[in-house]
């Protein structure tokens, strides 16, 4: 049922959201209603506003620091997809800094989390205790996130700033989660390597 809310929902923004060259106008308080508007779910509200702003509302953050995308991701609402397609920034982060990626690593939505790669978001992104992704999907056990995001090139080896540990660091401390300590254990911890005079140009 949700699907189909979004379907149709997309659909008609899609419609609405040929806003004529020149008619973008100040957002204003329309940030504030449009981001809770989605929140609710209030599909009319969404399309009227987006209908009046175009592209140009999607990034728009209410009071609490969210944005359309990260309150989607939040519900595991399929409006995600739709404006992640319409050009919504993948990367932007929400309250407390978490993106978009972060919170459905955290919430184990995995086909929203498939998406936000497809789309470019960053798979290292960090929220303002310095956890990334794949810490968060480790530390709420979430198997298919941490594959996910290991086959996409994610670090399990970056420290947060709260607790000084990696996703490589958690895994370990929790001996129940034999699945992810193997998804971690089998991404080799990379050592630094020294550049040499070759690797640099005067």
């Amino acid at each position: 049922m949700i699907f189909h809310r979004a379907v149709m929902l997309g659909v008609a923004l899609a419609v609405v959201g040929q806003v004529p060259a020149g008619a973008q106008q100040t957002l204003g308080n329309d940030r504030e209603t449009f981001v809770n508007s989605v929140d609710k779910e209030d599909g009319a509200k969404v399309q009227e506003l987006y209908g009046k702003y175009g592209k140009n509302i999607l990034n728009a953050r209410n009071g609490r620091g969210d944005t359309a995308l990260t309150v989607s991701m939040r519900k595991r609402n399929d409006w995600a997809y739709f404006f992640l397609a319409q050009g919504a920034d993948p990367d932007l982060g929400g309250a407390e800094g978490d993106t978009p990626l972060i919170i459905a690593s955290r919430i184990g939505f995995l086909g929203g989390a498939e998406q936000l790669i497809a789309y470019g978001a960053a798979v290292d992104s960090r929220n303002r205790r310095g956890e990334t992704p794949l810490i968060v999907a480790v530390q709420t056990r979430q198997p298919a996130i941490v594959k996910l995001l290991l086959e996409n090139g994610a670090d399990p080896d970056k420290k947060d700033n709260f607790g000084g540990r990696s996703a490589r660091e958690y895994a370990q401390q929790n001996s129940r989660d034999r699945e992810i300590i193997s998804l971690i254990e089998s991404t080799r911890k990379k050592p630094a390597t020294a550049k040499s005079a070759d690797d640099f140009r005067l």
